[in-house]
């Protein structure tokens, strides 16, 4: 008789772990507390689905961090291009994008999805959707809250892959923590990740500048520990303060500053392509009948940047050319707080390493793995989420065959 897995979580990662089980003959059933699973790779998807990125490998591995150490095994396993081959596998070839992420042909992640669930149900997965994870009962059973009311299940192994504490209404609510806590399992607070930032807008910038992008543009913020990053690239401005993808890719070092120090700043290079010495020279020339606006844009800067240094500087600097030329060139922007984690892209914290064995099982209740975005890691887009997510999926179900196969006869 095949042994019965209960994988809780329909995303990429517990799909993922569903489909390296079924493939060595488990019985699989997915649940998922949504009313259809795969919601959040849609999403990820909206505008265009990031699988992967093609840099090399110790660059892509450093974009862990700290959480290396603990994703590279299972990186080394089952990374970019594995990746790229499994979703071959699936009829979908991938382009590798101007930037190095990796997209599907066609770009959309519908057609990957469907693929990849008409092959799970191919291999006998089950799907049991509206089934919201409860914990245990006294016996060790799965309990799930149903619209028909609470159901248990016995299996003999269990995968979860319950996601972060972002987008709750895609799934993503981290009810799940408040569960493992009261198993003695240590879990690191989530945190939001890839997220945008408050700043003190005056009422007149925020009304005419948000929803506007800001590029090209350089970031330069030293973090916490003293190390500084400089980043070229683009954000938006939003109501409450910054977003988009430069600022999420310092997102965690601007997070954890915060934490430490109260505030973060962010300097600002509206003119990245000019040196200092020409913005001075420019600025320093007799305007003439002409206006600053005009002497400004005549260097690139109007609209939202010409409006960043109206917001951002006191009116003597503005007439200073030696003081408007440094500002130009590095721009303080303070920042006060990160969005809420409901808002991130993702989330940081999670089940802790130290709570699990080298096969992602909880060392606290045997039989039990976790895989993907509930565990203690976090990356910047540009595809290594999900690359991991998918890669510490494949690594639970490894896992669970494993301990299967020395565990239930």
């Amino acid at each position: 008789m095949p042994h019965r897995v209960a994988v809780v979580g329909g995303g990429p990662a517990g799909l993922m772990a569903a489909e390296v089980l079924a493939q060595a003959g488990v019985e699989v059933t997915v649940y998922d507390a949504m009313t259809t699973v795969g919601r959040k790779i849609l999403l990820a998807g909206k505008g265009g689905l990031n699988l992967t990125h093609a840099e090399n490998t110790e660059a892509f591995l450093d974009r862990y961090g700290a959480r290396r150490p603990d994703l590279e095994p299972m990186l080394a396993a089952f990374g970019a291009q594995e990746l790229r081959q499994w979703a071959r596998g699936l009829g979908v070839e991938t382009f590798v994008g101007s930037s190095g992420r990796v997209f599907p042909v066609g770009m959309k992640a519908a057609p990957l999805l469907r693929a990849w669930l008409r092959r799970l149900r191919g291999s006998g997965v089950e799907f049991r959707t509206r089934h919201r994870w409860m914990g245990w009962d006294a016996n060790g059973a799965l309990m799930f809250s149903t619209p028909q009311g609470e159901v248990t299940i016995q299996a003999d192994a269990t995968v979860l892959a319950l996601g972060g504490g972002s987008w709750a209404k895609l799934g993503s609510d981290g009810a799940w923590v408040g569960l493992l806590q009261r198993h003695g399992i240590t879990v690191a607070p989530l945190q939001p990740a890839n997220c945008g930032f408050d700043a003190d807008w005056s009422e007149h910038f925020r009304q005419r500048y948000a929803g506007q992008p800001v590029k090209p543009v350089a970031l330069t913020h030293t973090d916490a520990a003293g190390a500084e990053q400089r980043r070229l690239g683009e954000f938006v401005i939003t109501g409450n303060g910054v977003e988009g993808s430069l600022i999420y890719a310092v997102s965690a070092s601007l997070r954890d500053t915060l934490a430490s120090r109260g505030e973060a700043v962010i300097h600002l290079d509206l003119a990245p392509d000019r040196t200092p010495e020409r913005i001075l020279a420019d600025l320093s020339k007799p305007r003439g009948g002409r206006s600053l606006s005009s002497q400004l844009r005549r260097l690139g800067i109007d609209g939202v940047k010409a409006g960043l240094l109206r917001e951002i500087l006191p009116t003597a600097t503005m007439a200073d050319p030696a003081g408007l030329a440094a500002a130009i060139k590095s721009l303080p922007l303070r920042l006060t707080a990160p969005r809420p984690l409901d808002e991130a892209i993702s989330s940081a914290g999670g089940v802790t390493f130290a709570a699990l064995d080298a096969h992602l099982m909880l060392r606290a209740l045997p039989g039990v793995f976790c895989a993907g975005e509930m565990l203690d890691w976090e990356a910047p887009t540009g595809g290594y989420l999900l690359t991991a997510c998918l890669s510490s999926g494949r690594a639970a179900g490894m896992g669970v065959l494993d301990w299967l196969s020395k565990n239930i006869g």
